[in-house]
């Protein structure tokens, strides 16, 4: 039988795998049917966004915790919820599972698979956009009762594709992925690290902002 560290571990790269898969497949898709119209690429690409995301988290939530997400990991971490010796075990597995759902994308679709993005996306209301995505998913993480976890996490992130400028990536472990990705949802490498240091941020101010709350 496998290990519980073997599950989780197992559970965190698939998830992520699948979470990048659905973000990127649904965004080549949408682009191939939208005729040029970004904001119809953009309402597909969310609706798959939101149900990928809620199916995954209530499959593989019992298993890991479903994050799917550094950030999330280490504001659980620091709070004692998750073993400070399982951190970079699970960022390590987000990681990989990003690169093999974006590469697990391009396959489906018969594109090459080891590609790296040309999209830039920067500029400080990028990086506003970014914190602020990533502090208001931290809050609902920790502020959701739990039977309700999935589905608020899940339109909380459908919501902030569309109120920020960043269409809320939130997630460190989803630049690194879309980093490999030359389409609708792909961000070039050069603006990751702005991208990252933003989502740091945005996850230290949800758990500042509970904290307060609580106070």
């Amino acid at each position: 039988m496998r290990s519980d560290l073997q599950r989780r571990l197992l559970a965190e790269t698939l998830g992520t795998a699948l979470l990048l898969a659905v973000v990127i497949g649904s965004g080549i898709m949408a682009e191939r049917l939208a005729g040029g119209n970004v904001a119809i690429s953009l309402l597909a690409n969310t609706a798959a966004t939101v149900g990928g995301l809620y199916i995954l988290i209530e499959v593989l939530g019992p298993v890991s915790g479903a994050h799917f997400n550094p950030a999330v990991s280490l504001v659980m971490t620091l709070r004692g919820a998750l073993p400070k010796s399982l951190f970079a075990p699970y960022v390590v597995s987000q990681l990989v599972g990003a690169v093999l759902g974006a590469w697990l994308a391009h396959a489906m679709f018969d594109a090459t698979l080891l590609q790296f993005s040309t999209k830039v996306r920067g500029g400080t209301g990028q990086w506003i956009a970014e914190a602020v995505a990533t502090a208001g998913l931290l809050l609902v993480i920790l502020r959701a009762p739990a039977p309700k976890v999935a589905a608020m996490v899940a339109c909380y992130i459908g919501a902030a594709y569309w109120f920020t400028a960043s269409t809320s990536f939130a997630n460190p472990a989803a630049a690194f992925g879309r980093m490999f990705s030359d389409t609708f949802a792909g961000i070039s490498p050069a603006s990751v690290p702005g991208f990252v240091a933003a989502q740091l941020v945005g996850a230290g101010l949800g758990a500042l902002i509970h904290r307060s709350l609580d106070a």
